[in-house]
């Protein structure tokens, strides 16, 4: 079905808010209508927010699950402060959300779910549709599950509980009406999920076409809306997650690398799908095993990597605290290892679903001993797939340990991707021990597994079986060199001067700054998923006339050899971090710069409007 022909209201952006319960499908719907969005070429970026139960109280505030797409035809940088138009499937949707829609906001509720029983479940003591008090938004009621039922009355063998499960696709085929976006990948999606339960699959075709046909006839909708495509390289695109970019990343690093891909992982929200995009991806060299602990997982992981493969583990936090221990006797046996920590809320279990970055200092210093390990972290959705790329370059060149800090809001968060050629990524060829290095006392040939290349001091990497090529591994200190067991003092402080010389010899790129007027006193400094929101405040507060300069950390260890040269040529330095003021800590500490830090620790991304608050309040 294509968007209707007839005259349409231009908008140049639209924030959508899908709210439902957890059962009513409110993340597939956000899906199918960002990917029908992104076909169209709309620039876009998406908030998925969930319960952390498998199955919350039905009709309750924390059953609420939501989905939030903003697009538009320019550059997108956020997922929105605050939505435009609200989809409210029961009461407790219209609650929960209520108070982030702005006055004069559209809301389209249910009105079929708004009864006596399901409105005292969450406290309304008369029926918000009906009692005066959204007054000061636009709102539509509309009786989406009867009118499903209505639509499906044909499918006698469906119970009317499984006909009101299709009131999602009422709801998708009415919103991609009203905004014209076209309905055709559902329609494949949907027989590619039901292809083989045939009456399912007419149900949900059925119900899409009863939305889209309520948008075009009744007269409570004024017109349809039309939203251009933004400016865009040219190119393939696709939509993708920040979790599913980052799988692709690590399979294009194996690949460039010439080496197979074995993921030790544990399930764990929110980096699960690490694990099961990965598990689809055999037939590219990969290995993913399922381990029974989050210790098992490393584990598996690194004994890969000793073996000579591309050894990945992907966690949490909580999962990254267990795997200390072993990313330690990485750092020990150095050897290169992918560490993935999709960071959420915490401490302990935390916020499951909720984004956070708090765990920086626990990737700088969570281990015992001097176990230096560089970080790294993507910006955004899309950015997962380079900063994997980037992960796999350094440990198989530095022969280390990396950990790669992506968060809730970039891996479950969507944007276009452009697809990039294959040739145009780096050549990351792994060269193996194939034979003595040196010489011992007699004058005969030696293999020495601590001898390091003297531009990266990474020790060489031996595949185990290879004649010749025996050495110690464990987690005792190793004499220099030699590999030998070494419990001599001046060994260990050279041996670890060597590490922490081997991870701050890393080559990364200088930090870029970004300052249009070139006179700016104010620098935002950012890391991970803040870029998008310091991006668009900085330009808010340009359009208000205060110049400001932005630059963005990938490289938290090391860091760029410019950072404190960049950081002392301003006046101010402000750094918004979800966390209690990590990042600011340690740039303190290491450049003595007066930064401001500005911390926020809520489980949400910054919203655009109080960055803007916070970098306007630094200005002179």
């Amino acid at each position: 079905m294509e968007p209707m022909s007839g005259a349409k209201t231009k908008l140049d952006r639209v924030v959508i808010r899908f709210a439902g319960d957890s059962g009513d499908g409110m993340q597939l719907t956000g899906d199918r209508f960002t990917a029908e969005t992104a076909a169209l070429g709309n620039d876009l970026s998406t908030l998925p927010n969930f319960p952390a139960e498998i199955r919350a109280p039905q009709g309750t505030l924390p059953g609420v699950s939501s989905f939030q797409v903003h697009f538009a035809d320019h550059d997108v940088l956020t997922p929105g402060d605050a939505p435009d138009v609200l989809v409210a499937m029961n009461p407790a949707a219209l609650k929960a959300n209520l108070s982030d829609l702005p006055r004069g906001a559209t809301i389209i509720a249910d009105k079929d779910e708004f009864s006596a029983r399901k409105l005292s479940k969450v406290g309304y003591a008369t029926n918000p549709l009906e009692d005066g008090s959204l007054e000061s938004w636009h709102v539509h009621t509309v009786p989406l599950t009867s009118m499903t039922v209505e639509a499906l009355a044909s499918f006698t063998t469906l119970t009317r509980q499984e006909k009101e499960r299709a009131k999602n696709m009422f709801a998708l085929g009415l919103l991609s009406w009203m905004y014209s976006r076209p309905t055709e990948g559902t329609r494949a999606f949907l027989q590619g999920k039901f292809g083989s339960k045939h009456e399912i699959l007419a149900a949900n075709l059925a119900a899409l076409d009863a939305g889209w046909n309520y948008g075009e006839t009744t007269e409570d909708f004024a017109s349809a809306y039309e939203i251009g495509p933004a400016p865009m390289r040219p190119g393939t695109y696709r939509n993708i997650t920040g979790n599913t970019a980052l799988a692709y990343g690590l399979v294009a690093g194996a690949h460039r690398a010439g080496l197979q891909i074995v993921l030790g992982s544990y399930p764990i929200t929110p980096a699960s799908d690490i694990l099961h995009t990965l598990s689809g991806l055999k037939r590219y060299g990969v290995m993913t095993l399922q381990a029974e602990d989050e210790i098992a997982g490393i584990g598996i992981a690194l004994g890969a990597a000793f073996g000579g493969k591309l050894g990945v583990t992907s966690t949490s936090g909580p999962g990254l605290a267990l795997k200390s221990e072993t990313i330690g006797l990485a750092v020990s046996l150095e050897l290169p290892l992918v560490v993935i920590d999709v960071q959420r809320g915490g401490p302990s279990t935390g916020l499951p679903t909720k984004t956070e970055q708090a765990d920086l200092l626990q990737a700088m210093f969570g281990r015992n001993g001097e176990a230096p390990v560089p970080i790294v972290a993507p910006s955004s959705p899309a950015d997962c797939f380079d900063a994997a790329l980037e992960a796999v370059r350094i440990a198989t060149t530095y022969r280390t340990p990396v950990i790669l800090l992506s968060d809730g809001y970039l891996a479950n968060g969507a944007e276009p991707w452009q697809l990039p050629a294959i040739t145009d990524l780096p050549d990351l060829r792994v060269t193996f021990a194939d034979g003595p290095n040196g010489t011992d006392a007699k004058g005969g040939p030696v293999f020495s597994p601590y001898l390091r290349d003297p531009q990266t001091l990474a020790r060489p990497w031996a595949i185990p079986g290879t004649p010749g090529l025996e050495h110690r591994i464990g987690g005792i200190e190793k004499a220099d060199v030699t590999g030998d067991i070494s419990y001599d003092p001046d060994n260990h402080e050279r041996m670890t001067q060597l590490r922490q010389a081997k991870v701050d010899g890393i080559t990364v790129p200088d930090m870029e700054v970004d300052d249009p007027s070139g006179s700016a006193r104010i620098l935002v400094l950012g890391w991970g998923s803040t870029y998008g929101p310091i991006a668009a405040a900085a330009r808010a507060a340009r359009a208000n006339g205060l110049p400001v300069a932005t630059a963005h950390l990938r490289h938290l260890n090391p860091m760029p050899a410019n950072t404190g040269a960049v950081l002392r040529s301003y006046d101010r330095v402000l750094i918004p971090e979800m966390n209690a003021g990590q990042l600011a800590l340690l740039i303190r500490a290491k450049f003595l710069v007066d930064a401001q830090s500005y911390a926020r620790v809520r489980g949400l991304p910054f919203t655009t409007a109080e960055l803007l608050e916070a970098i306007t309040a630094l200005a002179p």
